[in-house]
């Protein structure tokens, strides 16, 4: 199981974030504290505060999924 912090820090970063979710062939959670969400729903991942620094967890490969959430990773950390 991998796990990655990330930031959203806009709604269209939201929408990506959901778009490429959908693409892969594997479970993807996403939890905001001790909430947890389907990455793949755009309705759930809009419904977290999108301050927050959220958790990813998921199994499975994808260059471009993973390329995303890299790209978001530092953001996170430096806000945390």
């Amino acid at each position: 199981m991998k796990e990655v912090k990330i930031k959203l820090s806009s709604v269209q970063d939201a929408k990506d974030f959901v778009n490429l979710a959908g693409k892969c062939d594997f479970d993807i959670d996403l939890y905001n504290r001790h909430m947890m969400i389907d990455a793949k729903s755009l309705i759930g991942v809009l419904s977290v505060d999108l301050k927050n620094v959220l958790t990813v967890k998921f199994d499975g490969e994808d260059a471009g999924f993973e390329a995303f959430l890299e790209a978001h990773k530092a953001v996170a950390e430096s806000a945390a």
